[in-house]
């Protein structure tokens, strides 16, 4: 019986091993089988929803090959024509577009979901002859133009969301046209290239273990001045080998019954690379992953601008995560503390920074997870309106589950409170930061970098380029590793002919192993073995990586060669720039004389805002109060979104510059009439009680101004 029982459980893990590995072979031909039809597509994506063509980025004056479409409402959706619509503008960089939108819980659908418009900005496969970073700036400036004068009624300018690669083109083109922007939400998006910590981001070694950007000129020069995206998706796959080489397929043979569908849907967007023009790829590289230029205000536009994101004036979002090991927190945030030494610049700046930090999330689900969309994108969406009006100053999103000690849940939105805490740069200093002594070896990279690319240029590159050919780039793309894994389980390879018909013999006959059969247990151990073993490979060879680039360019001698003095400091930080101190120094001058001017409106804000500031905190319930105060307003009299925005950004700076006199001043905008000081009294208590408890301090302060809008109005 014993041998018996032996031979069966033997019998039953062999027959599921077997069934299991034509059933992954199946899904991986299914793959394939989709790979070889999308390559055949012009404009293949895996956008979920509905779609209308807005403009063709092709027929702009300098053609690129994006495209604005208007997302059509599904059934049952209501869309508010005073809402300002969303755009959400995927990245390319090296996928197809349509991530942002590829399923209902997705960035599209909760910004559906809230009552806006939507619209998505996406990308042909081929890049536009001649077609530049500054060109997708003209066009994508083009692309908010056109959403603008579609929603006249729109209350805000259109709010923008910015994936990954996505994020900093946005922000290039929002520091350029400024006007045109409202709120802009970067999810995982890189801004300060050479920001991280050591032993955890060792992605921003790679240029400089690289030798620099002259590989990328090679790939494009071989590629016949065609950049392949292939390389750039098989750089984020070097990351995590573990999960590349074993986790991700041994997940798909372990559950070959079930992961089938999820398997095909991620792996639909994810094997069909896109290219880039060339010159595209090394701007790209020389000014960002290189060079770093972005923050430090050393990108001029080709009519001489200067790119400074000082000048955006619509709130800045960022979306980031603890487990992003593309674009981790020091990234998607070290631009603060590039532009800027202290949170009072922000404020004197009038820029308005809003932060979030998921703890576990990896870099695609930032943008792509159904939890972070129901969770973290409903809540912006939801709250975007409040964002928009904050005052300008540095902020934490905090986003908490409503439990029974909440305080007035009927004023919530969904599950969760949205919540504003008031940040400071050693905030975001905290989060870890390069030592002078780094960021001098990340410049030595860079220079570096120059001198090799300019020594392949003068030497190599003629003969590259001579040699190099359409067909021979296309032989090139078609013979990349990433596509041909594809291609290789597709029905092309005539050794998978028999697979399918197998597959569908199986799925009738399945003899499912059970869960504890040794055998099956010994399995899972050794993959978890396997596991190991990789994740080991990747902490050595990371920690030889950044041993390497700190002692190669940390040499003293190198730094030398390339032009850094020894007595010379660390690289410098964004210049002083004139206009900009020109329009704070007009903003104090303007300020000073707004003390007493106004009325009963400003009074009500000012002191809203009076009693918040010791608590530094603000939530979505104070601010659905006020937006109902604000309804209920005959719509003759009504303020306008833009004049309230005004109005809140001008009561908090008079409060920033002199709290004292600007509490002073309060008596002298009440109106004579008791009842409209008292109607407007009640709207402060109702705004400020939406939220719970005050303070001590915040009850002293509440208890003065009560005072104050009892007594007569003084004379002048």
């Amino acid at each position: 019986m014993a041998d018996q029982a032996s031979l069966n459980f033997f019998q039953e893990y062999w027959i599921d091993a077997w069934q299991r590995s034509i059933l992954t072979l199946d899904i991986l031909r299914e793959r394939g089988n989709t790979f070889v039809e999308r390559a055949a597509e012009n404009a293949p994506h895996v956008l979920g929803f509905a779609f209308e063509v807005v403009l063709d980025g092709r027929t702009l004056p300098r053609p690129v090959n994006y495209v604005l479409v208007s997302i059509v409402p599904p059934e049952g959706a209501i869309v508010d024509p005073a809402k300002p619509p969303f755009v959400i503008v995927d990245p390319r960089a090296g996928h197809g577009p349509g991530i942002g939108g590829m399923k209902q819980e997705s960035e599209i659908g909760v910004a559906l979901a809230a009552g806006h418009a939507c619209y998505f900005v996406g990308f042909l496969s081929k890049p536009m002859p001649e077609q530049t970073i500054a060109d997708v700036c003209v066009a994508e400036a083009a692309f908010l133009e056109a959403v603008a004068a579609r929603h006249p009624d729109a209350e805000g300018k259109p709010v923008v969301i910015g994936n990954c690669q996505a994020g900093w083109q946005l922000m290039m083109t929002a520091a350029i046209r400024p006007d045109l922007f409202g709120p802009i939400l970067l999810a995982g998006s890189p801004l300060s290239y050479w920001a991280g910590v050591r032993g955890r981001n060792p992605m921003r070694y790679l240029g400089g273990t690289l030798g620099g950007t002259w590989l990328t000129a090679l790939s494009g020069d071989l590629g016949h001045g065609t950049f392949d995206g292939a390389n750039l998706v098989a750089n984020f796959e070097s990351l995590n080998p573990a999960n590349t080489y074993w986790e991700k397929p041994y997940n798909l043979y372990a559950r070959a019954d079930t992961e089938g569908a999820r398997f095909l849907d991620f792996e639909t967007w994810w094997g069909s690379p896109v290219t880039l023009n060339a010159v595209e790829m090394q701007w790209i590289a020389d000014n960002l992953f290189v060079g770093n230029k972005l923050t430090r205000g050393e990108i001029r536009t080709p009519d001489g601008t200067r790119v400074d994101l000082r000048s955006i004036r619509s709130p800045i979002i960022v979306l980031c995560s603890w487990g992003d090991n593309i674009t981790p927190p020091q990234q998607a945030l070290g631009w603060v503390t590039d532009l800027y030494d202290h949170e009072e610049q922000i404020v004197a700046n009038g820029q308005t920074i809003v932060y979030t930090l998921h703890q576990t999330i990896g870099h695609l689900g930032i943008f792509v997870s159904s939890k972070v969309a129901t969770k973290e994108h409903a809540e912006f969406a939801s709250c975007m309106e409040m964002i928009d009006l904050l005052p300008p100053g540095l902020y934490e999103a905090v986003i908490t589950e409503i439990d029974e000690t909440t305080a007035n849940p009927g004023l919530i939105h969904g599950k969760h409170l949205f919540r504003l805490e008031a940040r400071t740069l050693d905030d975001i200093r905290a989060l870890g930061a390069n030592s002078e002594e780094d960021d001098r070896r990340f410049a030595a990279a860079a220079r570096v970098s120059e001198i090799n690319t300019g020594l392949y240029r003068t030497f190599a590159q003629p003969v590259v380029r001579a040699m190099a050919s359409e067909t021979s780039a296309k032989m090139l793309r078609e013979t990349h590793p990433h596509r041909m894994r594809f291609a290789a389980f597709s029905d092309r390879n005539p050794f998978m002919a028999s697979v399918k018909p197998l597959a569908e013999a199986v799925r009738a006959g399945r003899k499912p192993v059970s869960p504890d059969n040794p055998l099956h247990t010994m399995e899972k151990v050794a993959s978890t073995w396997i596991s190991t073993c990789w994740e080991t490979y990747r902490l050595t060879r990371d920690a030889m990586t950044e041993a390497m680039f700190l002692g190669t360019y940390g040499s003293p001698a190198l730094q030398a060669m390339v032009g850094l003095a020894a007595e010379t400091t660390a690289p410098a930080k964004h210049g002083t720039d004139p206009a900009q101190d020109a329009i704070a120094a007009n903003w104090r001058a303007h300020l000073e004389k707004m003390f007493e001017v106004g009325g009963l409106v400003e009074a009500v804000i000012r002191s809203i805002m009076h009693v918040r500031l010791p608590q530094r905190t603000v939530d979505e319930r104070g601010f659905s109060v006020l937006q109902a105060v604000r309804r209920m307003q005959p719509a003759n009299r009504r303020l306008s979104f833009d004049e309230l925005k005004t109005l809140f950004r001008d009561q908090y700076l008079l409060l920033h510059l002199d709290e004292e006199r600007a509490v002073r001043a309060i008596p002298f905008l009440l109106p004579d009439d008791p009842d409209q000081r008292a109607r407007g009294w009640q709207v402060v208590e109702e705004v400020l009680g939406a939220s719970g408890d005050l303070s001590a301090e915040g009850r002293e302060r509440l208890a003065h101004l009560q005072q104050l809008f009892a007594a007569a109005r003084p004379s002048r």
